[in-house]
């Protein structure tokens, strides 16, 4: 079977990663894709951000995982490539909660789609993209939560006053 795991990915993290390579081992095909997300800003570029996640999947030596991005809604980019589950990885109660709500919205467009949640690991759990970028503006070192290919590239994006 065929997942679409979307994220925001700024920058993707280990966390992400790690749903990823645990998806990898369940499904036949992965499909990482940066999903469009017009409420959010994001520091890195769409290329650098793929690029990172690029990174994770050859430091994993993962074979059945593409990388790639998209703009329309998630169920119907699910359609176009042929996915028949969402892959979301889950944190704690508000990501639950998020993630409930966009199932129901991506079951109703299409109900063949099925919604597979995993959660992240416990020391993953609090982390975030936002709280990554924040340390990494203030100077802090990120490798723990970030491949370190992933902190340089991340660190080349930030305003200069920043990094």
């Amino acid at each position: 079977m065929h997942a679409l795991y979307p994220i925001s990915g700024n920058p993707p993290t280990w966390g992400h990663a790690d749903v990823m390579a645990r998806a990898a081992r369940i499904f036949d095909q992965v499909t990482w894709a940066l999903a469009f997300n017009p409420k959010k800003h994001h520091d890195c570029p769409l290329e650098a951000r793929i690029g990172m996640m690029q990174d994770y999947i050859r430091h994993l030596k993962l074979k059945n995982v593409t990388v790639t991005s998209y703009q329309e809604g998630t169920a119907r980019y699910a359609e176009k490539i042929g996915a028949g589950v969402i892959l979301k990885g889950l944190r704690n109660q508000n990501d639950f909660q998020a993630e409930f709500e966009q199932a129901f919205g991506n079951r109703g467009i299409n109900g063949e789609i099925e919604t597979v949640l995993l959660f992240t690991q416990p020391r993953n759990g609090a982390i975030s993209s936002s709280l990554i970028r924040e340390l990494a503006q203030l100077g802090e070192n990120i490798d723990e939560y970030v491949l370190p290919s992933v902190a340089k590239k991340l660190k080349e994006h930030l305003p200069e006053s920043k990094r």
